[in-house]
């Protein structure tokens, strides 16, 4: 068994920050639900794509230390560790912002999981080498298929029903806004706690 995890909303949890900052810069009003799937919706809404693609630059790359995990995520991927069963990393997230201050999104990812602990053997036991960001979606997808994932987990609906998603790839959602409907592309979680209970039942 071998878990492909995405990084951005899945593992570090960046709504506050995404809703804080657009406050601050003044792109939203303060009725917009605290969530970083409201705050896009409601710039693309309002024709402001290059702000929402400059704004996530700036969280990404600048605001990400402050971010937390999502609750449970840390002790999931620990008790896996412990089972023997393997976990990887698989973001697509470029380089640097396409708008904005020239921010590295690779290293403020690495250094966020390297603060958190995620690579401290007696932490969640994450290996540097199991950590792959990816530039485009296509190479994301070619990752979990050349590394040989079992289950996949990724807070984008989107992503797990791409056509060339990996047919005998497990998916399962991240959902903890609870924002999607149930599908038959994936299994669908409100919590990391409920992710570990069925990784942990499954048969090893």
């Amino acid at each position: 068994m071998l878990i492909g995890v995405d990084f951005d909303n899945t593992i570090v949890c960046c709504d506050q920050l995404f809703h804080q900052a657009a406050l601050e810069k003044k792109l939203i009003p303060s009725n917009v639900s605290i969530t970083k799937g409201k705050v896009r919706d409601y710039l693309r809404e309002c024709g402001k794509e290059d702000a929402w693609t400059e704004l996530q630059g700036y969280v990404y790359g600048v605001l990400i230390k402050k971010a937390p995990p999502f609750p449970g995520v840390f002790e999931c991927l620990k008790h896996l560790k412990q089972r023997g069963i393997e976990v990887t990393i698989i973001s697509h997230k470029t380089r640097y912002p396409f708008l904005g201050e020239a921010h590295d999104l690779h290293q403020a990812a690495l250094d966020w999981l390297k603060h958190h602990d995620f690579f401290n053997p007696k932490g969640a036991g994450l290996s540097h080498s199991n950590v792959y960001l990816e530039i485009t979606k296509q190479d994301k997808l070619k990752r979990i298929s050349q590394i040989g994932c079992s289950h996949f987990i990724d807070d984008l609906p989107e992503f797990l029903m791409e056509p060339t998603f990996p047919a005998d790839v497990e998916r399962i959602l991240f959902d903890p806004n609870q924002h999607h409907f149930e599908n038959n592309h994936y299994r669908r979680a409100n919590s990391w706690k409920e992710i570990e209970q069925w990784l942990i039942g499954v048969k090893v």
